[in-house]
């Protein structure tokens, strides 16, 4: 089965001729299906479909059929169900993040896709929208029959139209002109307060937001939208990470509005790391929605004041809305791609994963800058340290999207004090990448090292630097 799935993507362009070459045969066939009954034609297509699909592309037959927009590779393959492009934890060699011994789906999406922009030019970069689960087993053949061809794309959200409020701290930064400074933390494993506000005012007049993960890496901790509010109310900015891996949209969509009624402003939409490295292995992931499909449904519940459902709600929620970006693993010509689609889909800021590549991050931003994304949202480029080349290059073989170069490793490791040396590799890839056109600032990573990150903000000054703004 894997084998002609690999083959299908290597015909992706014959086999999106043969299907534009039967889909141009819809308008003559309809009127013949409407004589028969759409009923009895869709009972008869439903067998041959599965089997053609199945067989040719390990199709899940989803019942809404995206293989002409993602170069006839089946994105319900994908182990998070992805249907927006990749997620930021593809391993170096482009094999997928939960299962190693696979090719990650998009990285065989985006060679498929390529192929079919040969024929029809520039590839576009849809929005899909979330699936909907009660189409699982239909036909999507019969929409073609019925003049559907293609699937229903997401349209591009418009500017924000909620008012930008004094509490939204990050959004005024952002806008200042100045670099931006945020920093993450875990919540603790507490039920009480306490070590996650010691921990938060290491950051005081330091930071202009500090995010909190939802379950990072797969691990249990405080509840994110919790340990958000809880800085809320004590002064702090908090930017509510939420990640798609362990909630349906009801429960997401019901905690967003829990978020903002307890004073939290700033939100990053993640779809998240997979279960099976993280402490409960044994738990099922979720993934009913992936990070774009969230960020529209939340823009939605802004800027329209509505579920996704289309109910309406009594007061819609004023966020400033973001999302990440891994420029640093393949595959590298969709990552561009893949985040305009998150611009499209409502981000006004971008945090990246942990940057050591500087080589990478100059052409990306090179390609950022082409699109003018950096125009369109504020990109905050992800920095940090550990103590030790043992902790980073632990880092770079466990955790999922996180590049470091070996060059870096080796220079570390050679140093007499580790951890002074890697400090000195995290400010010169600081200054480095504020020097780059469209950078709107950093964002500073370390597990459990928020005193060695304080320190650094606290050297460098960061907040009293001026962007360097494209011309």
């Amino acid at each position: 089965m894997l084998a002609l799935r690999y083959w299908s993507v290597r015909h992706a362009r014959g086999l999106a001729r043969a299907y534009d070459f039967l889909a141009s045969l819809a308008p003559w066939l309809a009127p013949l299906a409407r004589i028969i009954g759409i009923a009895r034609v869709e009972a008869a297509l439903r067998p041959v479909e599965r089997l053609a699909k199945t067989t040719l592309f390990d199709c899940r037959m989803c019942g809404q059929c995206v293989l002409s927009a993602t170069g006839m590779a089946c994105p319900m393959n994908c182990a998070k169900e992805m249907r927006n492009g990749p997620c930021g934890g593809v391993r170096p060699d482009g094999s997928c993040e939960v299962h190693p011994s696979l090719r990650c789906t998009w990285t065989e999406a985006v060679a498929g896709a390529n192929r079919i922009a040969a024929d029809r030019g520039a590839r576009p970069t849809p929005l899909l929208p979330a699936i909907d689960q009660r189409r699982h087993g239909a036909s999507t053949w019969i929409q073609v029959l019925q003049g559907r061809p293609d699937p229903a794309f997401q349209p591009a959200v418009g500017e924000r139209v909620t008012r930008a409020t004094g509490q939204g701290g990050l959004e005024q930064a952002c806008n200042s002109g100045r670099l931006v400074v945020t920093v993450e933390v875990a919540p603790p494993d507490s039920a009480r307060p306490e070590p996650l506000l010691r921990r938060a005012r290491l950051f005081e007049g330091l930071v202009d937001a500090i995010n909190i993960t939802d379950g990072a890496g797969g691990n249990c901790h405080m509840s994110s939208v919790a340990a958000s509010a809880i800085l809320a109310e004590h002064g702090h900015t908090p930017v509510y990470q939420i990640a798609c891996r362990d909630r349906n949209r009801i429960a997401i969509q019901g905690d967003i509005l829990g978020a903002a009624a307890l004073g939290v402003r700033n939100i990053l939409c993640l779809t998240g790391d997979d279960v099976s490295q993280g402490d409960h292995p044994e738990a099922k992931p979720v993934f009913d929605l992936d990070a774009v499909s969230l960020l529209h449904i939340t823009r939605g519940m802004c800027d329209r004041g509505e579920f996704a459902s289309g109910r309406k709600l009594q007061e819609a929620p004023d966020l400033f809305i973001g999302a990440t970006t891994n420029p640093f693993v393949p595959p590298f010509s969709d990552r561009i791609a893949n985040l305009e689609n998150k611009v499209l889909a409502g981000a006004r800021f971008i945090q990246t994963q942990f940057c050591f590549d500087l080589k990478r991050f100059e052409a990306f931003m090179h390609q950022v800058r082409q699109r003018g994304l950096d125009r369109r949202a504020h990109i905050i480029v992800g920095v940090g340290t550990l103590n030790s080349a043992r902790a980073l290059r632990w880092m770079a073989e466990n955790v999922p999207g996180v590049y470091i170069p070996p060059e870096v490793l080796a220079r570390v490791e050679s140093a007499s004090d580790q951890a002074r040396e890697a400090r000195l590799v995290c400010g010169e890839i600081m200054r480095a990448v504020t020097r780059i056109p469209g950078v709107a600032g950093i964002h500073l990573m370390g597990h459990r090292n928020e005193e060695v990150l304080a320190e650094i903000i606290d050297e460098h000054d960061l907040r009293r630097q001026p962007r360097l703004y494209t011309v």
